[in-house]
C-alpha cells in the first residue's frame, strides 16, 4: 500500500487536511463479503469538542488542523475525505454465551485505512455516524455520555501502556437522540490498526463461507503478524498467527487485572483480532478490591465479572479458533487437534503474564514460587477490608522497604492493621530477596502502580460538565490520565476516594 502523502511545504510530514491523506478500504474490494460501503449520516450543527493532537500529529496530520472547519465536518460525519470508501464491517457473535448470527457496525463507519507517520496501518472509524446496513433496529447514533466514556478510556488504557483502540476526536451536536432519556448526539473518530474482531471470523464460518475465511486471514497476518507472515507452508502460517492472537489476548487480559480494570461486555464481537481493547461500554476501574464485581449493571450472573475476565478470554478465544478451523488443516480432526494444541498455551501465558504484572507492582524483580502466595494474602486481606485497589498499591509504592521508618502510607488503606502489619513484614523479607536498592524498589513501583485511573465518577462528572456545555472539565480530566504514574500534586484531588454519592453509579450497555 502507498504512504500517506504530506504537504510538501511542511518539513515535518504533517498533512494540513484530512483530504490530503492516501486512503485505502481493503475489504471493499470483496465486494460485500465482509461488509458494505455505507456513507455517514451529517450530525445537525456539529461541532468539534476534543481533538488529540498527539495522535493527530502520530497520524501525519498537522495539529493545527483542529481550527479547519473541514476538519470538524469530516470527524463528525459531514463529509467523505477525498479518495476514502467508507464501509462499514460485518460480523456476528456470541453475546453473554449466546450465538447471535449477524451483528456488524451498527453505527460506526470506517473512512478507510492510512499509514501513520512510522509506515503502520491505522483505520480511522467514525462511531455513531449514522445508519448503516447492520443497524437493525438501531437509530445509528451514539450518545455523548458514551462517547465521553469511550474517548477518556481508550486514552487512559493507552497511558497505562495498555494495547487498545485510541481517540482522535469528540464531535457533539444539540440532535436528541432517544435512549432511556432523551440525549444528545455525538461521534467518536477512533483509531485503530484494525477493526476486525473475533466475530469477523465467527460470521463467515457458522454461513459456511469457509473460502472467505482465507482472504480476510491473510490480510491480517499480512498487515500486522509479521512474524506469522514469514512461515513459508500456509497451515503453519495459519497457526503460527492464531498463536500470537492467543498470546495477545492472554497478554491484554492480564493488563487489565493488574489495574482493575473491567471491560463489562466481552463477547465476541468485541474482542479484537489484534489483541487490543475495543467497544468501550460499561466498563469500570474497580474502587473498593472486590474479586466478583460487576460493572455491568446489565450483567445479572457475573459472567463478565472481574474474576471471570480470563476464563472468559479462554472461552471467546475457543469460538475464534472454531470459526478459521478450516485453515488449519484440510480435514476436520486434525483441525480441532491443532486448535486444541493452540488453546492449552492461553492459561501459561496468562499466568506468566499476570504474575509478571504483579510482580512489577509489587516491586520484585526475580521470581519466586512464594510470589504467588504473597499476592494473594495480600489481594485476600484487600477484600476483606475492601481496600481500594489503586490507592493500596499505590501507597506501598511509598512505604518503606524497612520496618523502623513505618508502616505508612501503606497501612492507611486498612482498617486491619495488624494484618496488614504482618503482611508488610512478609513482603519486606522477600525484597532483600532481590536487593534493590530503596529508590530503584520504589521507582520501578510507582511506574507499574497508577496514582490516577479514569474512576466511574470521574468520568460522571466530565460528563454533567459537558452536558452543560462545559467540556473544560473533560479536557483537564484526559491532562491528568495521559500521566497516570505521575505525582501531579496539583492534581491531588483526583487521587481520591470515591464520595458516597458515586457508590450510586451504575453503568449499562445503553449507548
Amino acid at each position: 500500500m502507498a504512504s500517506t502523502q504530506p504537504d510538501r511545504d511542511d518539513p515535518q510530514g504533517l498533512t494540513s487536511t484530512l483530504d490530503a491523506l492516501t486512503w485505502h478500504q481493503p475489504l471493499a474490494r470483496y465486494g460485500q463479503t465482509y461488509g458494505r460501503e455505507t456513507a455517514p449520516t451529517p450530525l445537525g450543527s456539529p461541532t468539534l469538542e476534543v481533538f488529540n493532537s498527539t495522535l493527530a500529529a502520530d497520524l501525519g496530520i498537522d495539529p493545527a488542523a483542529e481550527s479547519r472547519t473541514d476538519t470538524a465536518e469530516i470527524l463528525a460525519g459531514g463529509r467523505v475525505p477525498e479518495g476514502a470508501t467508507p464501509f462499514a464491517q460485518l460480523y456476528a457473535g456470541h453475546q453473554f454465551g449466546v450465538w447471535v448470527p449477524q451483528l456488524g457496525d451498527g453505527r460506526a463507519i470506517s473512512l478507510g485505512q492510512i499509514r501513520d507517520r512510522s509506515g503502520r496501518f491505522r483505520d480511522i472509524q467514525l462511531k455513531g455516524a449514522g445508519l448503516t446496513p447492520y443497524s437493525r433496529t438501531a437509530d445509528g447514533r451514539a450518545v455523548l455520555r458514551s462517547t465521553i466514556r469511550e474517548y477518556l478510556a481508550s486514552e487512559a488504557l493507552h497511558a497505562l501502556g495498555i494495547p487498545t483502540t485510541r481517540a482522535l476526536s469528540l464531535c457533539a451536536s444539540p440532535d436528541p437522540v432517544y435512549r432511556e432519556t432523551v440525549e444528545t448526539a455525538a461521534v467518536l473518530a477512533r483509531v485503530a490498526p484494525s477493526h476486525i474482531r473475533f466475530g469477523s471470523f465467527e460470521v463467515l464460518f457458522y454461513r459456511k463461507q469457509f473460502a472467505d475465511l482465507k482472504p480476510l486471514a491473510d490480510r491480517l497476518i499480512e498487515d500486522h503478524f509479521p512474524a506469522a507472515a514469514s512461515v513459508s507452508d500456509p497451515q503453519d502460517r495459519y497457526a503460527a498467527w492464531v498463536g500470537e492472537v492467543i498470546e495477545r489476548t492472554a497478554d491484554l487480559i492480564a493488563r487489565w487485572q493488574a489495574v482493575g480494570f473491567c471491560h463489562g461486555v466481552m463477547n465476541t464481537d468485541n474482542m479484537s483480532a489484534l489483541g487490543l481493547t475495543i467497544d468501550y461500554g460499561p466498563y469500570g476501574f474497580m474502587d473498593a478490591y472486590e474479586p466478583g464485581w460487576i460493572c455491568n449493571h446489565t450483567d445479572h450472573i457475573g459472567r463478565y465479572a472481574y474474576d471471570q475476565q480470563p476464563d472468559v478470554g479462554l472461552w471467546n478465544l475457543s469460538r475464534f479458533v472454531q470459526a478459521i478451523l478450516p485453515l488449519l488443516a484440510d480435514e476436520p480432526d486434525p483441525a480441532v487437534e491443532i486448535g486444541q494444541s493452540l488453546l492449552e498455551a492461553y492459561r501459561p501465558r496468562f499466568v506468566t503474564a499476570y504474575m509478571t504484572q504483579f510482580r512489577a507492582k509489587l516491586g520484585l524483580s526475580s521470581r519466586q514460587e512464594q510470589d504467588g502466595e504473597l499476592l494473594d494474602d495480600l489481594l485476600a486481606l484487600m477484600a476483606r477490608d475492601k481496600a481500594d485497589f489503586t490507592r493500596s498499591f499505590r501507597s506501598l509504592s511509598d512505604t518503606p522497604g524497612q520496618a523502623d521508618h513505618g508502616n505508612a502510607p501503606f497501612h492507611d488503606e486498612f482498617s486491619d492493621r495488624e494484618a496488614a502489619a504482618r503482611w508488610l513484614a512478609r513482603w519486606r523479607a522477600r525484597l532483600e530477596q532481590d536487593g534493590l536498592s530503596e529508590q530503584e524498589r520504589q521507582g520501578r513501583m510507582r511506574a507499574a502502580n497508577p496514582r490516577y485511573v479514569l474512576r466511574n465518577y470521574l468520568a460522571q462528572q466530565a460528563i454533567e460538565a459537558a452536558q452543560a456545555g462545559d467540556f473544560s472539565v473533560m479536557q483537564r480530566l484526559g491532562r491528568v490520565l495521559e500521566r497516570p504514574f505521575d505525582e501531579q500534586p496539583e492534581h491531588a484531588e483526583l487521587a481520591r476516594l470515591p464520595p458516597d454519592w458515586a457508590r450510586h453509579i451504575s453503568v449499562s450497555c445503553s449507548s
